[in-house]
């Protein structure tokens, strides 16, 4: 199999987007012809994925992305040798012959979506269109150290996983390099020039393992969107071991609490355990693994998995368990903020010399309302986070606000009903129509589906958020 080349499809954070990319620079750059072939694929795919097994034609994906017959031809082409497209049978047409009719193989691709919480690991494996096929949990303690947290993981992975791995190095005997195969310079491409040949997800291209910063050290790939040396990944995007988990496996996303870089995966003073500070938990993970690894917060991992799923505008998840944090979505897309630092939510303080919380501050929204559920005092505990909620409903004024989490998933009438009072006094005050209160869909599970999604996303060209 084959990719489309390229590097950096609209990318997860970090990544260089191709729409970025493409266009023409002022300094006479020119277009990125790798980077828009990358881009269109990933426009194809995204169509075939949200057109279900009824499919669509080509004529079609050519009306809605605005691409040529020719391309769209040649991109299906080359999605098909890849084995992510298949026929779905023929359809009348208005004038001539009936069109064929393409859809999107699932079982293609598959991604890991990892929620690390403070006390426990939960792992899911989902198919090209985010549908769960593999679950697995297991009891953990976030502070245990390095070594037991990351040794968990890779075990809960392996569970999860057709035939898990072999030992503990991540490398399962008989599969090729990387994902779906590697990259080698100088073999002759179809167009007759000289292309790495890729097999890549249609040569979208998705973040390496961690390299350095800068994403400057040989055979691993950078967060520029740019093609390094080395054994390859996804279309292009190297990779650092000899071996993958699984020839069909394209990353894994990890979901844990912040604050963190997301960008660089990056753990910071982790609330309640700040010893992970300064870990590079990314290319921990990849290097065990041998796949690539995208680190997130894991309220804007869930977030992330609701947008993809259909919820539209914007929107904040409250995320209510073992802590108490918001996934921003505005405008569609996940507010990282400058630093990746935004949503954090819970600590905010709403008293002023309060009772102390774990981030070091007083008087924090996460502190009053853990303390109240650690009572039993659920209405309380359903003010408070209704007095969060308002504070950031007068803030960016969003759309509507959903609630998670194990905690709301013990209680949801209590919580909706509780936060939703005290948007509803909020409006007779300020005259606004109320802002709606949800359960968010997912249950429990939504932070380790929605960080699958951080890898999937920019095989569909939706990026990281």
């Amino acid at each position: 199999m084959r990719g489309t080349g390229g590097a950096g499809a609209a990318g997860t954070a970090g990544v260089t987007g191709a729409a970025g990319a493409t266009g023409a620079g002022g300094g006479g750059g020119g277009v990125n012809l790798l980077a828009l072939r990358s881009h269109n694929a990933a426009l194809v795919l995204d169509l075939l994925r949200t057109a279900g097994d009824e499919g669509i034609s080509r004529l079609e994906l050519a009306e809605r992305t605005g691409l040529t017959p020719q391309a769209v031809s040649k991109i299906t082409a080359r999605l098909r040798e890849d084995g992510l497209v298949a026929e779905a049978g023929r359809r009348a047409s208005t004038g001539g012959k009936p069109r064929t009719v393409l859809r999107l193989v699932p079982e293609a691709g598959h991604a890991v979506g990892v929620h690390l919480d403070r006390d426990e690991v939960r792992v899911v494996l989902v198919d090209l269109r985010g549908a769960v096929v593999g679950e697995r949990r297991a009891a953990l303690d976030l502070g245990a150290g390095a070594e037991a947290v990351l040794g968990a993981v890779g075990e809960t992975v392996a569970g999860v996983l057709p035939g898990g791995f072999a030992g503990g190095s991540g490398l399962r005997p008989g599969l090729g390099v990387g994902l779906e195969g590697d990259v080698r310079p100088g073999v002759a491409g179809s167009d007759g020039g000289s292309r790495p040949e890729s097999t890549g997800l249609g040569g979208v291209s998705l973040p390496g393992p961690a390299g350095l910063d800068d994403g400057s050290r040989p055979g691993v790939a950078g967060f520029d969107g740019g093609l390094l040396p080395g054994p390859a990944g996804l279309g292009g995007v190297s990779l650092p071991g000899p071996a993958g988990l699984d020839p069909s496996l394209l990353g894994v996303g990890v979901a844990l609490p912040g604050p963190l870089d997301h960008v660089r995966g990056v753990l910071h003073r982790v609330t309640g355990f700040p010893g992970w500070d300064g870990f590079p938990l990314r290319e921990a993970l990849a290097g065990r693994l041998g796949v690539p690894v995208v680190v997130d917060k894991d309220t804007n991992a869930a977030a992330l998995g609701l947008a993809a799923g259909g919820e539209g505008g914007s929107f904040a998840y409250l995320h209510l368990g073992t802590g108490l944090g918001a996934g921003l979505v505005i405008g569609g897309s996940v507010h990282r903020g400058a630093r990746t630092g935004a949503g954090e939510f819970g600590h905010q303080v709403i008293q002023l010399d309060g009772p102390l919380c774990t981030c070091g501050d007083r008087g924090c929204v996460e502190a009053l309302c853990l303390a109240a559920v650690a009572r039993g005092d659920l209405d309380e505990a359903a003010r408070v986070l209704g007095a969060g909620a308002a504070n950031l409903v007068g803030l960016l004024d969003i759309d509507v606000v959903l609630l998670g989490g194990r905690t709301v998933a013990a209680a949801p009438e209590a919580f909706t009903a509780g936060v939703g009072a005290v948007l509803e006094a909020r409006s007779r005050r300020t005259g606004q129509d109320a802002v709606p209160v949800r359960v968010a869909p997912g249950g429990d599970g939504a932070v380790a589906v929605g960080a699958a999604q951080l890898v999937l996303g920019p095989v569909f060209g939706r990026g990281g958020g």
